[in-house]
């Protein structure tokens, strides 16, 4: 698993640049994300995918313990597209 200070470190000593300043940067890229799918816009990076807002509806479910129908309210998620060269980089 990669962490975000993993991710930090690699840009910094690829870049000449602090862990302070490196970490920054990647705060700042997943803060313009979280800004954008709170908004309702997708975010496109090229060459690694688009994260995009999806609306869930409403729905019906049964709790498994007592098989009670359930309502599960109407909810947005985050889907992730990867783009097709992160696609090749994966079926290498």
């Amino acid at each position: 698993m990669t962490t975000t200070n993993e991710i930090a470190d690699k840009i910094a000593t690829e870049h000449s640049l602090t862990k302070a300043q490196s970490k920054a940067i990647v705060a700042a890229v997943f803060a313009a994300i979280t800004t954008a799918a709170a908004s309702g816009v997708e975010s496109s990076i090229p060459g690694f995918g688009k994260f995009k807002v999806k609306a869930t509806p409403e729905r019906e479910a049964r709790n498994p313990g007592t098989g009670a129908v359930i309502k599960i309210a109407a909810a947005r998620k985050l889907a992730f597209t990867p783009a097709k060269a992160l696609k090749d980089a994966l079926n290498k």
